[in-house]
């Protein structure tokens, strides 16, 4: 460990004096370490909530034998979760083979609109998962989604009348730890778990990647409040799974805040490229490289990591670099995709498949729309969508020649799945689009773009703070001439200055 900088040192001071904090820790910047320092400057117990397992076993190596290390679900899981095991991984069926087995077997008329089975019973499903992410006590007409045509109060109104029932029925489907007709997932018990307001018994209580917390998570941590001493830390800038039903709670939490602003991970060349993004997020930090490390950002001809934006990105990417003789890895490996691309084989070609997962579609055209369509299905579209572009023949090709990451000249893998990781040198595939035009043109008649979306700026944010040494923009260049980078960029550069 090096000397702690004013920054970590300041924040142990804070945790030493028993304020609760909320630590906003930039790409690189030693959280882990930081949180470290913390546990070892007290003798009290505490825990440590992981965003994954991955995490929960490195900081266990790395934290005091006084901190107990654990994800949200495995402790849920001790608690509560372990009833229901004999109901967890069960076999996938189609949303509306659900709301058959909860009695949605007829066509609803809402005003002048007809809302069949299927429909009914994706949305019934939806609300659940709307209700599990939330931090309510009860399901109610605000968890069922809106559709389209319906999106007026007294359109939604009527929907969530009929909705509700059928997603209390199911609800109450799930509570059955030994049968039920309702897939149960590991979201259920650990709403379940909260439902019971339970204490977490510790001195004190860290809550890592804060900024990708469910409200049921929340409201959880924050419940402790009274009896452990509070620290949440994350980076508010890598807040990239909204789409999960994740928010950003570090902004509104009541403690005392903190920063880590200087990376350890890369020198000034990387560091200015990740406040670019930063700027364009309107990120409550900036970053600041070390001066010993040397970076570079420009043209790479092989680099180690290649990250990509979608999954069917980074397998096309994978075939790329396969056919040019380059030893490929895969994060998280390829022998899930390969039984997926069999099952979809034996789909296409008329076939039941045996896959554990897929075993109740009848046809490649029924998964299709599970995927599509159904909220539960929402995780296999990349798949549908990679089957559809290549072929299960060619995918199941590349999986073959793939190889473990300790032995590849190159790894393949999309920003998301390397939040958390780090490579010496890094290149950004070419599945980053940019911004579209708007009708607006500028002095020189040139259509000026739609300015660049938090999201995309803090997934581009994650990608390019993967490097250590070298940094390749590759599908980002286009924001050296986007006009909102420039303005912005200029604008904190005047201001640093200043």
């Amino acid at each position: 460990m090096h000397t702690p900088t004013d920054e970590q040192a300041h924040a142990v001071d804070a945790f030493q004096a028993g304020h609760h904090l909320v630590l906003q820790a930039g790409a690189g910047t030693g959280k882990t370490s930081t949180l470290g320092l913390l546990a070892s400057s007290t003798q009290r117990r505490g825990r440590y909530l992981a965003f994954n397992k991955d995490i929960a076993r490195d900081a266990a190596t790395r934290f005091p034998r006084t901190v107990l290390c654990k994800t949200a679900h495995a402790t849920a899981y001790a608690a509560l979760g372990h009833r229901y095991t004999s109901r967890l991984n069960s076999p996938r069926q189609p949303a509306w083979k659900t709301g058959q087995a909860l009695g949605i077997t007829r066509p609803v008329r809402l005003g002048d609109h007809e809302i069949s089975p299927r429909v009914l019973s994706h949305t019934v499903l939806r609300t659940v998962t709307h209700y599990c992410h939330s931090a309510d006590r009860t399901l109610a007409r605000h968890h069922v989604p809106h559709l389209r045509g319906l999106n007026t109060p007294s359109g939604h109104a009527q929907l969530a009348h009929e909705v509700v029932p059928f997603a209390l029925k199911a609800w109450a489907d799930l509570y059955n730890p030994d049968r039920g007709v309702v897939r149960f997932e590991h979201d259920h018990y650990l709403k379940m778990w909260a439902l019971t307001e339970p204490t977490i018994e510790a001195d004190f209580l860290f809550l890592d990647e804060a900024q990708d917390t469910n409200p049921v998570l929340e409201e959880v941590f924050a419940a402790q409040r009274d009896h452990a001493q509070l620290v949440m830390v994350g980076d508010s800038a890598q807040a990239i799974y909204g789409w999960r039903g994740a928010r950003d709670v570090m902004t509104s939490f009541d403690a005392t805040p903190l920063t880590l602003t200087r990376s350890f991970r890369f020198g000034p060349l990387i560091a200015d490229e990740a406040n670019r993004w930063l700027t364009l997020a309107d990120a409550p930090i900036r970053l600041t490289g070390t001066d010993t490390i040397p970076t570079e950002v420009g043209g790479l001809d092989r680099a180690d990591a290649v990250l990509c934006r979608t999954n069917i990105g980074a397998m096309a990417e994978v075939m790329r670099l396969l056919a040019a003789g380059h030893r490929v890895a895969l994060t998280r490996g390829g022998q899930q995709l390969a039984a997926l691309a069999r099952a979809a084989r034996d789909l296409k070609d008329g076939r039941r498949t045996s896959h554990p997962e897929l075993v109740l579609f009848p046809s490649w055209g029924e998964l299709q729309d599970y995927a599509t369509h159904d909220p539960a299905g929402r995780d296999l579209q990349p798949f549908v969508d990679l089957v559809d572009t290549h072929g299960p023949d060619a995918i199941l090709s590349a999986v073959d020649q793939l190889t473990e990451e300790q032995h590849a000249s190159v790894t393949v893998s999309t920003a998301h799945t390397a939040k958390g990781r780090e490579w010496p040198t890094v290149q950004i595939g070419n599945d980053f689009p940019p911004p579209k035009d708007t009708d607006q043109h500028d002095a020189q008649g040139l259509p000026i773009p739609e300015p660049v979306s938090d999201t995309d700026a803090r997934l581009a944010y994650v990608a390019v703070t993967r490097a250590r040494q070298h940094l390749d923009l590759g599908g980002l260049s286009w924001i050296n001439t986007h006009p909102t980078s420039r303005a912005q960029l200029t604008d904190h550069c005047q201001s640093s200055r200043r």
